[in-house]
């Protein structure tokens, strides 16, 4: 199944505007950060060239973000990183097994479809009943950052010298269509590491615009 990462600038003419699509899970998220002692959700002035638009950072498979999921509980929990086919059931044990170290991990502990990760640095996921009755856990765009760059070496990628990023979708995709084909790599964790260019291309600019990542 085909999954889709966009960019929600957290500018004012988006943010500010009645209209915003995207008023009630940021009352939420503000909510939930408030709750847990942080800073509310960033909005940013209006700057030359940053608008209001919403716009695909990225597209990849969803077994395939679980592939890089299943690495970092691997390498985090000391384990030996071994490359699959397919997920499997050692993935859902580790869940299980590891289930408290799963729950701190941005990149880890974040629903598939729904939820977001906001430019905000906080140290574990956010995750209160309103949470995860909608859109599941908030995460931070730094915390998910720290984790890629960790997790990176494991899949043979320098995180201070990564590849560059595959392109974005060119449409939107539904949830029931397969992934697009990712570019031939010849690496074990050929599929891990087309995600991990994603996952990171969206936290680096989602730190450097000020924007919402949010999958669909």
């Amino acid at each position: 199944m085909a999954c889709d990462l966009w960019l929600v600038p957290l500018v004012d003419v988006l943010c500010q505007s009645p209209d915003n699509p995207f008023a009630e899970e940021i009352a939420t998220y503000d909510k939930a950060l408030s709750e847990a002692g942080l800073p509310t959700v960033p909005v940013f002035s209006y700057m030359p060239g940053l608008t209001g638009d919403v716009a695909p950072v990225a597209g990849f498979d969803y077994d395939a973000l679980h592939f890089l999921r299943r690495v970092y509980l691997l390498q985090i929990c000391g384990l030996p990183v071994t490359p699959v086919d397919e997920l499997g059931g050692d993935y859902e044990q580790l869940l299980e097994m590891f289930e408290p170290t799963a729950q701190q991990s941005h990149l880890v502990w974040h629903y598939d479809h729904a939820g977001a990760y906001v430019p905000l640095d906080f140290a574990v996921p956010l995750a209160t009943d309103e949470l995860m009755a909608g859109g599941g856990p908030l995460g931070s765009a730094q915390g998910l950052l720290r984790e890629l760059e960790y997790v990176a070496p494991a899949i043979g990628i320098d995180p201070a010298n990564p590849p560059a990023p595959p392109a974005p979708p060119a449409r939107p995709t539904t949830l029931e269509e397969p992934a697009g084909p990712i570019p031939y790599d010849e690496s074990p964790f050929a599929r891990e590491r087309h995600v991990w260019l994603g996952l990171h291309a969206a936290a680096t600019r989602s730190l450097g615009q000020g924007s919402m990542i949010i999958f669909s």
